[in-house]
């Protein structure tokens, strides 16, 4: 159990407008754990709120009292009966692990939410989640055959058909409003508002187990679930329809389910990041089929095709294309909480259902009332059953926008009302929608439900002011303890007006950092993989920044130990900017956070050994010690004593600084037509394109080899390689990294090397970044005058200069320039030099696409030019775990290992013996060297050993002396 801060302010939210803060949260190891727990809030009058993933968007997951954390324990599938169809699973067992459990034996669970990959099966049956496929396998209740529950005063029942485990008095109540439970409830798929009371009718079997579901733990506490598995068709095809507007495919929906499709999903064009992968068209219906075989699974979806009158149509049959189609429609739950200016979109009325047939209609004079009352939103979910997700740009920030909010809830419950629907049509009503539940039911339903309540839990202990007896629908948003004034920042936030509260605002909780297996080139969110707890997601450490901004869990702002503490193990990989739906940027985050933190005190020893990583490297290379540097390191006490000194991990070795850098190299080189030694600045005359070579640091002082073979292989591309300037000129010709000067005065001006400054970031020394970057826009300003791209082969340092660069320095046009000149390798090969053909190396690779390639440069240029040299295998994704400073910092080994055990070192022990181990990054490079004993390659270097110029210079192993 834990009362402290951080599992307070962890458990404040879900992923609804909503902010309770708890007294303190418990992960129970079993049934008994909860009774006990039931036993002393019993005692003590403190309410007890189940909490599963947090992924609920209406408030019933957050509450004043204890919360239960399920996931942490109570988290298996205990048993799986392949031939009754039906597993038993706790209830903090995450959907995807029971679908992985299901699959060998051809089986799955119906109901599939779009936050699969995190929800848990007792918030699922907490809200009686639906997902894409109940129009084939129904919703949750549907699927469930038994529950173990807990009341609150501790009575253990076990609920099933025919009154099993009903409470007393229960059967009386029922039996007593007949004529109520036949005719109170409105009729649709998607009717989850309220209780479930008429699953307790005679003729539906009495189902006290199917009236549960949905109860959103205001009724008993569940411990345990018996639910059924159906049979998961062997092959899919998906047909996606495009129609000209969204109430054209909401009027088709319905006429479709007669074809017995697996799923009738809509999405209109205002959510599409780009519709050039889907048919012509203004909205989609994304229509799944099943079959025994794959062409079975393709006729059906012609079929419908056929049957639906589309103004264009495709049909997807590789599961690749058909994940990255069905990726869009999960990740709208993100995505929609920006509009397409920016804008910010808020959940509350999330999912509303109205019987399909009546779905056109109901979008229309929804799209009306929007208007009416000056709002927006971005309507998609689930045509076939009637259900509309929608963000809305509700002002939630001033009393003026609260109370708009209210009046359009009020308006819209009376709509939906109207069309004969449900306020709720998968999520819950939770806080949002409990308010106006007697607008849907009635007063005397509405009391009914009250004398439920009372007597399954007559001390009202259990999710208090849900669902009965509610909260306001305005009260306790969770952006009312935020400061109205903007906090004074060193990042400039461009995508949230500068304002660091709205960045932090941007993590709405839909918890897809919280997925606990990556998949294809996913990268978010490694260090939550690594220790499963939610302080160190994403959502977590933005749950503590919001805390601190707040001031209420957490008192002590910047200088908040508990934040410090979670941002620690961040890895600042950058994959939430890419991979979270709403582009939250942690590593950014953090950096902030660490510069006000450590602002005028004394920092980790660890961020002067490596944050200024640059400025030791350069004294090394002007002393010309590496060589003694790298004879002290390998004795060990001397290495042990270093470490300690430096703040660094014990368990790592120190790497071995290059005997030469590669700055000296360049300068000692032949002419590229070998016609003598370079005495002269590349100039722009003569020869090919221009482009001029980043040194980074890690490529200057320890992957010299990487430099090298770059510049092979550009000049193999018949392009002309400079380096930047060392010397600030008024009007020198773009240097090559041995700056000339004719006037003497020139040398009273500021030497130094161009750095990205990506080591004072990743440490929080923004005073210094800022700088450092300075001084590099002022080195390159003859390289701006130019058309020449600037070509960095560290990922980690392009992605510093793409991003962080003009965020850090947003009022110098110049950052914004420089960013915009930066291309990777292949980027540069492929704009410049695209005649040039790569040599056939007809080699297997494997290897980790590094993480800041994949969140913030991408790799599609990487991908063709493997291709045209005949590279053959797929990249995985993940997080090598050394990433930059974060594995060579004291108390990160075991962390740093874990993440590099999840994909990348697997993949090195099953890789073929010839294949070739790809790594751009320098850390992904030393990480393999130090925990698997094998080298990988930057692409450079493989494309110039395939030139044949290997034999011509024997290259300098990274860090050794060649012999």
């Amino acid at each position: 159990m834990a009362f402290d801060a951080t599992a307070r302010a962890l458990a404040t939210m879900d992923a609804s407008n909503y902010r309770r803060v708890p007294h303190g949260v418990v992960a129970p190891r079993d049934a008994d754990d909860v009774a006990a727990v039931l036993e002393v809030c019993r005692e003590l009058g403190v309410p007890v709120v189940a909490r599963g993933g947090g992924t609920s968007i209406a408030g019933q997951a957050t509450g004043t009292g204890v919360v239960l954390d399920f996931t942490r324990h109570m988290n298996r599938v205990l048993r799986l009966d392949p031939d009754a169809r039906t597993a038993v699973v706790q209830p903090g067992v995450v959907l995807d692990r029971l679908q992985e459990a299901a699959a060998p034996h051809g089986l799955r669970f119906g109901p599939d939410p779009s936050t699969h990959s995190r929800c848990t099966l007792g918030g699922m049956i907490g809200n009686n989640s639906c997902g894409s496929h109940s129009v084939a396998w129904g919703t949750t209740a549907d699927n469930v055959r038994e529950l173990s529950v807990l009341t609150a005063r501790g009575r253990r029942l076990v609920l099933g058909r025919r009154w099993a485990g009903a409470p007393d008095g229960l059967r009386a109540l029922a039996e007593g409003e007949l004529a109520r439970l036949r005719t109170g409830f409105p009729d649709l798929p998607r009717r989850i508002s309220g209780y479930a009371l008429d699953a307790l009718l005679p003729e539906k079997g009495a189902d006290v187990a199917r009236s549960f579901c949905g109860s959103e733990g205001t009724l008993g506490i569940l411990t345990e679930a018996v639910v059924s598995l159906v049979p998961a068709p062997r092959a899919r095809a998906l047909a996606v329809l495009g129609y000209a507007d969204e109430s054209g495919a909401a009027e088709a929906a319905a006429g479709l389910l007669p074809l017995g499709p697996l799923t009738v999903e809509g999405m209109a064009a205002d959510l599409v990041p780009s519709a050039a992968d889907l048919p012509r068209g203004g909205a989609w219906l994304f229509v799944e089929t099943g079959g025994d075989t794959g062409a079975e699974a393709r006729a059906r979806a012609e079929a419908i095709v056929r049957a639906a009158d589309v103004l264009d149509a495709l049909v997807v049959t590789d599961p690749a294309a058909q994940r990255a189609l069905w990726r869009i429609r999960e990740d709208a739950s993100g995505t929609a909480t920006r509009m397409p200016d920016g804008t910010e979109a808020w959940p509350g009325w999330e999912d509303c259902a109205v019987p399909p047939a009546r779905l056109g209609p109901y979008l229309r004079e929804f799209r009306a009332l929007l208007a009416a009352h000056g709002l927006r939103g971005t309507p998609y979910g689930h045509f076939g059953d009637g259900c509309i997700h929608v963000r809305i740009d509700f002002d939630l920030l001033t009393e003026a926008g609260v109370g708009r909010f209210r009046r359009f809830s009020e308006d819209l419950a009376d709509l939906v009302v109207a069309h004969g629907g449900s306020l709720s049509g998968e999520h819950g009503d939770g806080q949002a929608r409990a308010e106006l539940l007697p607008r849907m039911y009635g007063t005397q339903t509405v009391a009914l439900f009250e004398r439920a309540k009372a007597l399954w839990d007559p001390d009202d202990l259990l999710n208090p002011g849900i669902l009965v007896r509610p909260a306001p629908l305005d009260a306790d948003l969770r952006f009312a303890v935020l400061p109205r004034d903007p906090v004074p920042v060193a990042f400039g936030y461009p995508a949230d007006g500068g304002d660091f509260t709205a960045a932090v605002r941007r993590c709405v909780g839909v918890a897809k950092c919280r997925t606990t297996e990556v998949s294809g080139t996913a990268v978010m969110c490694p260090s939550f993989r690594a220790t499963g707890q939610e302080e160190h997601s994403t959502r977590g450490r933005a749950r503590l920044l919001h805390e601190m901004l707040a001031g209420e869990v957490i008192t002590d702002g910047w200088r908040s130990e508990e934040v410090r503490d979670a941002l620690d193990l961040c890895l600042s990989c950058k994959g939430c900017r890419s991979d979270c739906p709403v582009g939250v940027d942690m590593a950014t985050y953090k950096a902030e956070f660490l510069h006000h933190h450590y602002a005028g005190r004394r920092r980790p020893a660890a961020h002067y050994a490596l944050g200024r990583l640059p400025v030791w490297l350069r004294w090394t290379a002007r002393t010309r010690t590496a060589p003694a540097l790298n004879a002290l390191a390998a004795v060990r006490p001397l290495a042990a004593a270093a470490k300690r000194l430096a703040g660094l991990a014990p368990e790592r070795p120190i790497p071995r600084l290059a005997r030469e850098p590669f700055t000296h190299w360049w300068r000692n080189r032949p002419l590229p037509d070998r016609s003598g030694p370079r005495d002269r600045p590349l100039t722009r005359e003569g020869g090919g394109e221009l482009v001029v070579l980043w040194p980074d640091t890690f490529t200057e002082h320890l992957s010299p080899t990487v430099g090298r073979a770059a510049v092979r292989v550009l000049e193999a591309a018949g392009l002309r390689v400079a380096l930047p300037p060392t010397l600030r000129l008024d009007r020198p010709p773009v240097g090559d990294g041995r700056s000339r000067f004719l006037n003497p005065l020139a040398l009273l001006r500021a030497r130094g090397r161009v750095c990205c400054g990506l080591t004072y970031i990743s440490t929080g020394q923004l005073d210094h970044a800022r700088t450092v970057l300075r001084r590099t826009l002022d080195l390159m300003e003859p390289v701006l005058e130019t058309a020449a791209p600037v070509v960095v082969l560290e990922p980690s340092c392009a992605a510093a200069l793409r991003t962080d660069l003009p965020e850090l320095l947003p009022d110098d046009p110049r950052a914004r320039r420089l960013a915009d000149r930066v291309l990777t390798f292949a980027e540069t090969l492929e704009r410049h030099a695209p005649a040039w053909r790569p040599p056939r190396l007809d080699r297997p690779v494997a290897g980790q696409t590094h993480c800041h390639q994949h969140a913030v440069l991408g790799d599609a240029a990487d991908r063709r030019l493997r291709a045209a040299a005949g590279l053959t295998g797929e990249l995985s994704g993940g997080c090598c775990g050394l990433a930059g400073n974060f594995g060579f910092e004291k108390g990160h080994w075991e962390v740093s290992k874990a993440c590099a055990e999840e994909q990348l070192l697997p993949l090195v022990r099953s890789a073929p013996q010839d294949t070739m181990l790809l790594a751009d990054g320098y850390s992904c490079r030393t990480q393999l060297e130090q925990l698997a004993g094998v080298r990988g390659r930057h692409l450079a270097e493989v494309l110039a050993e395939g030139l044949g110029e290997a034999a011509a210079e024997e290259p300098e192993r990274e860090g050794r002396t060649a012999p």
